[in-house]
């Protein structure tokens, strides 16, 4: 691989991979909490909603985790039908009340009978992949009663989505660099198995650079970018999301590869 864009992608990983990202990132909200479940919940939620501008997403997961009594995994867990209503009214973009009311009843399952966010990935990337744990949460959400047009704020692989937020709420959970933004709290999911978040502009961007030819940004965008990037880093090939996003969104010009 050209050495020019692996010093490129190595300084912007560096540079965007530090806690003064956080405040200014939708990963500042499950940064609100210490416990495990608040963060594991308060990071699911947040990046389901994180399309948009990101202040957008930061203020309306502010909102949402005051509704939850800034206490996720209690809300999730102990609430009855008439405490979810405390979301009842809660909209960002396309997701409503409705919407939100059935990710928590489905998250209220997947605590009471799955073991948790943690254990249900796991079991999923053990049957087959990021692809299979994916899936495995819209499969388990949706056993729930919904309506729906709740099925579309979860991304499916099976249906060709690169599942960008999903895939970014992996990277938060799995990663541990200790260098503060991702948490690494779950253990029995290596960072080998992540796939790259991949949306418009880091599509654009990893094509800019080569890394990426598929014109389309979907599953296999996403797989084969990672690939790519596992040539730089096999055991840890997401971290470079950091340096997709800073190109992205860097004002200075970068060189074509």
């Amino acid at each position: 691989m050209n050495v020019q864009l692996v010093n490129l992608l190595e300084t912007y990983y560096l540079h965007y991979n530090q806690p003064d990202f956080i405040a200014d990132d939708p990963i500042s909200i499950p940064h609100q909490f210490s416990k495990k479940e608040d963060i594991e919940i308060a990071g699911l939620l947040t990046a389901i909603m994180s399309w948009g501008q990101r202040i957008t997403i930061i203020n309306k997961g502010k909102e949402l985790m005051q509704r939850m009594d800034n206490a996720p995994y209690q809300f999730v867990t102990q609430a009855d039908e008439k405490d979810f209503l405390k979301v009842d009214s809660f909209k960002h973009r396309t997701l409503n009340g409705v919407d939100a009311m059935t990710l928590l009843t489905g998250l209220k399952h997947i605590y009471a009978h799955e073991g948790g966010l943690e254990a249900l990935f796991t079991r999923g990337f053990a049957e087959g992949g990021a692809f299979r744990a994916i899936e495995r949460l819209s499969e388990t959400v949706f056993s729930q009663t919904h309506l729906p047009r709740t099925e579309k704020h979860l991304a499916r692989p099976s249906k060709g989505s690169a599942a960008k937020r999903i895939n970014m709420f992996l990277r938060w959970m799995v990663r541990n660099d200790n260098f503060g933004v991702d948490f690494g709290l779950w253990h029995g999911i290596s960072p080998s198995q992540l796939i790259c978040p991949l949306d418009v502009h880091s599509g654009n961007t990893a094509r800019k650079t080569g890394l990426l030819l598929r014109p389309q940004n979907d599953w296999q965008a996403a797989v084969e970018l990672t690939q790519q990037l596992k040539v730089l880093d096999a055991s840890d090939p997401v971290r470079f999301d950091f340096a997709l996003f800073g190109l992205g969104v860097s004002k200075q010009p970068f060189p074509y590869f």
